[in-house]
């Protein structure tokens, strides 16, 4: 008779991974497992070629008894996406995921800022959510004022200069607003009524960047340095009513930050 909480490869009960999370962007994942054809955990990138980047194999070794441990350490690369996790080829399942040393983390900036995530997917899998950014533009704090929105916010790998800007953009529109700050940070106002170009006769989602200085490459900003995988349904900020059209910041799937603009 078998054990019905222990994964069972001969009738495909699927593994189940307790995950902790370090601030440092490594995460330990451990599992039950009596019997495995090949002792490894495998991260697949979602949406990849298939190519050697596009997969990580992590050996699991013996924990304790009955349980064996992998370990994704902080140097080792894992290219920005969703990554699912897989046991002999059979999806991992979600346990416990200790993500607290995640909450109001500092990252190292030397080599990017590099996140990781471990989280449950809607149809109850395990997948890592990882970012990779360098520079990166850190969202804080948002102040509404009359028809505007300010975006407070730390910047990583890069201080906001002479001729620092905010860029929204939208398809190939873009609209410039100035932008400041000091010791890494920056803050920049967004007034909607600049963005709702007449008529707004349809959703428009305008993407926020940010240009340090004049010479400078754009920088996505986003909010990442938490435990929050997926912001988009989470932070949900009230509408402006403009002439003709609502308002309001969000945030994508992928934890960036826009102004979406409805009729």
């Amino acid at each position: 008779m078998s054990d019905a909480t222990t994964p069972d490869p001969v009738h495909g009960v699927p593994p189940r991974a307790d995950c902790v999370a370090d601030s440092a962007g490594g995460i330990t994942f451990d599992l039950v497992v009596v019997d495995t054809a090949e002792p490894v955990l495998v991260l697949r990138r979602r949406g990849g070629s298939g190519g050697p980047s596009d997969e990580t194999r992590l050996p699991l070794t013996p924990a304790s008894e009955g349980h064996m441990r992998a370990v994704l350490p902080s140097t080792m690369e894992l290219a920005e996406g969703r990554w699912d996790v897989y046991l002999d080829g059979r999806a991992v399942e979600p346990g416990i995921r200790d993500l607290r040393a995640l909450v109001d983390r500092v990252p190292d900036e030397e080599g990017g800022v590099a996140v990781r995530v471990p989280y449950p997917t809607a149809d109850g899998r395990l997948a890592v959510r990882s970012w990779v950014r360098l520079p990166h533009a850190e969202a804080g704090d948002l102040v509404f004022g009359e028809g505007v929105c300010t975006v407070e916010g730390t910047l990583y790998g890069a201080e906001a200069g002479a001729g620092a800007v905010a860029e929204a953009r939208l398809g190939g529109k873009v609209h410039r607003v100035p932008a400041d700050g000091e010791k890494g940070t920056f803050a920049f106002t967004v007034a909607y009524d600049a963005l709702a170009e007449p008529p707004v006769g349809a959703e428009q989602l305008w993407e926020l960047w940010l240009r340090p200085d004049a010479g400078a490459e754009p920088v996505r900003v986003s909010r990442i340095l938490d435990d929050v995988w997926d912001r988009k349904n989470v932070f949900v900020y009230p509408p402006h009513q403009g002439e003709g059209y609502k308002a309001a910041p969000c945030y994508t799937t992928d934890n960036d930050l826009c102004v979406r603009i409805t009729p």
